[in-house]
């Protein structure tokens, strides 16, 4: 601070005045400077803002390719499904349907059947599921049948089997066998695994819904697809879901190989099904 007395009036009035217009006039710049630089705060310890990540896919994203899905299974395998009713285990033999049990194994491996509900349950009949929760996987998959696989193991109670629309439809829809159904193997379906464990949770899945619209109160196929999981959590919010897959391989079991290719099915009829009457 200055000594009262050290400078005259007069020049304490200019210097005053050129701290009083610098001052103003920095004030100014650092307004119009803050106001042209809005860059965003950075992290504590890093010299600039971090690009933001894109969100997560909910679903694999090699599930949009199909034709690159093709390994070769084991001879074979286990799948294990946790669901919302508790859990369960398939096992396959490769053996009794090489194609379906290729498919499902590609499926399976890509975490397809996550997320997706069994929403045709029909008492003394069959459990069926395998609709994408995710309509571009839906859509990725509906052109994407396999041929047909000769029938030798019969549609027993606890036997897996694909749902299809006619000849070469197969493509991701499955369905348990909850009585003896042994006549839809003269219909082509194809067994290809068996219920190992958990028979009792697949018999306690909800099927208050019954059969699919427009035959029934339950969900339509098309709106599944189109539509995904929201569509059957507001409509029909009792269905109960896979939560996760486990693939559980036979000990020494390789590397999965490249399936030879087999001529292309033709296209998959838009709702696959086995029907619920003879």
């Amino acid at each position: 601070m200055h000594k009262s007395g050290w400078m005259k009036p007069g020049w304490m009035k200019i210097v005053a005045l050129f701290i009083f217009g610098t001052s103003l006039y920095g004030n100014e710049v650092l307004a119009q400077a803050t106001t042209a630089q809005t860059p965003a705060a950075p992290k504590s310890g890093t010299a600039g803002t971090t690009a933001q990540k894109a969100p997560a896919s909910p679903y694999d994203r090699a599930l949009l390719r199909p034709a690159l899905l093709v390994a070769k299974a084991p001879a074979t395998y286990q799948v294990k499904f946790t669901t919302t009713k508790g859990d369960f285990t398939i096992s396959v033999t490769r053996a009794w349907a090489p194609l379906g049990a290729d498919r499902f194994y590609n499926l399976v491996r890509r975490h397809f059947y996550d997320n997706t509900a069994f929403f045709r349950v029909l008492r003394g009949f069959v459990v069926q599921w395998g609709i994408s929760a995710y309509p571009p996987v839906s859509a990725a998959w509906s052109h994407a049948p396999i041929k047909d696989d000769p029938v030798v193991q019969s549609n027993l109670r606890g036997y897996i089997t694909y749902a299809m629309g006619g000849a070469n439809t197969r493509t991701t829809q499955v369905f348990v066998n909850l009585v003896d159904n042994k006549r839809l193997d003269s219909m082509g379906f194809a067994a290809f695994g068996q219920v190992t464990e958990g028979m009792e949770v697949v018999e306690a899945l909800y099927a208050g819904y019954g059969e699919g619209a427009p035959e029934g109160q339950g969900p339509e196929q098309d709106k599944i697809e189109k539509l995904g999981k929201s569509y059957l959590e507001k409509d029909f919010p009792q269905l109960d879901t896979i939560k996760t897959t486990t693939l559980i391989l036979p000990p020494g079991a390789g590397a999965a190989q490249p399936t030879p290719k087999t001529p292309a099915a033709k296209p998959a009829s838009p709702k696959t099904t086995p029907a619920s009457q003879p």
